[in-house]
């Protein structure tokens, strides 16, 4: 390898970023590969942070953290975090704004204009900063930052090297932040395992398949009358509390969302390997999650429970398309959470649940008509 000082260094890094072989590697992979040949050059890096924005209502950005001493590592922020100090006013904020490089000495910092995450920074070790705009083709602006231990910071020469590898770097991460984007949109509307078969290549109408699962359904007590007591605002609110607590509860236990039905979730837990007894077990807990935090929600709320075959997949029209599970399997759980109010029950449960589960674990009902079945059908309770 070059050293930094020899002007076909750029030109070899370049190719190394944009060459065929890229196209293979992660986005850890290309940062770690460029941090190494840099190091190999002489910089003395400490750390880079190569951040980008994505088009996703809770993740507000994703990228890789490369340390010295720990390697390359993948990470989010959460959205709600570019509304804190943490990025307002932060060097990634101002690169992104002003499209333009930024660079600050970590050994000679004020208290009265820096930002605090430079100061985190020097607190580790680091004695220079520079932050980069990263142009991708749509024209967004993602950063990336680089830092030195080196006493005196980083030298002219090295400078100008990182500046003139910022397009070859956005080149080559940008087809797996275009990747990245699509799939985590799509696992927010979607719920993971939707989104992992639509990528996979499952989207076209008729892209079914029957898999057994736990069913689970939750519903709010009383929503109608919660809706004529709350403005429209607090209504949205509180509905958006009650489905985190049900949605974090659900994803906690490795199911999938797959619905919002005006206050309704409906989530299933995939048998796997013939495992009932695990499907089952996994929408119980989460079950147990839920309910144990229904003080984050505006109202008490019913859960539901049902194991069998469900459809599984992509319905709709020709134009209009939707990724759900359909089936008796769900219509059952539908009737039982009816049957969960009426009964006064927090959580109820058909025999095909009960019978996976534990020894006492469960309550007998009794049987009792369902909407649509011409037949009693057996409710159990479940002890929570």
């Amino acid at each position: 390898m070059r050293k930094i000082s020899d002007p076909d260094l750029a030109s070899e890094l370049m190719n190394w970023l944009i060459g065929p072989a890229r196209k293979d590697c992660t986005p850890e992979q290309v940062v770690a590969g460029l941090a190494e040949r840099l190091m190999k050059a002489g910089m003395r890096l400490w750390r880079i942070r190569i951040s980008q924005r994505v088009s996703n209502p809770l993740i507000g950005a994703w990228g890789v953290m490369w340390t010295r001493d720990g390697g390359a590592e993948g990470y989010t922020v959460p959205r709600r975090v570019l509304a804190t100090s943490s990025y307002l006013g932060s060097p990634f904020e101002r690169v992104m704004l002003t499209r333009s490089f930024f660079r600050r000495s970590l050994e000679n910092l004020s208290a009265d204009g820096d930002h605090a995450v430079l100061f985190e920074l020097a607190e580790t070790g680091s004695t220079d900063y520079v932050a980069l705009p990263l142009e991708y083709g749509d024209g967004s602006i993602q950063v990336a930052a680089f830092t030195t231990d080196r006493p005196g910071g980083f030298e002219a020469d090295e400078v100008a090297l990182l500046e003139c590898l910022t397009s070859a770097i956005a080149a080559a991460l940008e087809p797996a932040a275009m990747r990245y984007s699509m799939r985590s949109l799509l696992e927010v509307y979607l719920g993971n395992g939707p989104a992992e078969r639509v990528v996979g290549g499952a989207f076209h109408r008729g892209d079914v398949s029957e898999v057994d699962a736990a069913v689970l359904i939750a519903d709010l007590r009383d929503f109608t009358g919660l809706s004529e007591r709350t403005s429209p605002p607090e209504l949205l609110e509180g509905l958006g509390s009650y489905f985190e607590v049900v949605v974090d509860a659900a994803r906690e236990e490795g199911g999938d969302i797959l619905k919002f039905i005006g206050d309704g979730v409906l989530a299933v837990f995939q048998c796997k390997g013939g495992d009932i007894c695990g499907a089952c077990l996994k929408a119980v807990e989460a079950t147990k999650r839920a309910l144990a935090n229904e003080a984050n929600s505006p109202a008490p709320f019913v859960v539901a429970l049902h194991f069998g075959p469900v459809v599984y997949g992509n319905i709709g029209s020709p134009d209009r398309l939707d990724f759900t599970v359909v089936g008796s399997t769900v219509n059952h759980a539908s009737r039982l959470e009816g049957m969960a109010k009426l009964l006064g029950r927090r959580a109820v449960c058909s025999p095909e649940v009960a019978n996976a589960l534990p020894a006492g674990a469960t309550e007998d009902l009794g049987v009792h008509m369902l909407k649509g079945f011409e037949q009693p059908q057996r409710v159990f309770g479940l002890n929570l």
